[in-house]
């Protein structure tokens, strides 16, 4: 089952937990199932059908060029990304 690492400013929505496990083959899936366990995740997550300007998805150590239509392993490893000064930030926690 894939692993979602939640950033610092959402934890409070999933009790503080720093690291979830979600159901989904692609970004949209997962954060579908995300929004399903912690209410609200979505909407900090995406603006409409996409995920939010200047907010990038890493799956298994690189950017998810497709977006929310990028493949999800049932291994793999997602993490949620603010990007600063014109790159990506990649923080492991």
């Amino acid at each position: 089952m894939p692993v979602v690492w939640i950033p610092a400013l959402l934890r409070p929505l999933t009790a503080g937990h720093d690291r979830v496990n979600a159901i989904g083959s692609t970004i949209a899936e997962i954060v579908a199932d995300l929004d399903g366990q912690y209410p609200g995740l979505r909407e900090r997550l995406c603006s409409g059908a996409n995920l939010r300007p200047g907010l990038s998805a890493v799956v298994d150590g690189g950017v998810a060029r497709l977006g929310m239509d990028e493949p999800i392993g049932a291994a793999s490893e997602v993490h949620f990304v603010h990007a600063i000064g014109g790159g990506l930030v990649y923080l492991r926690m």
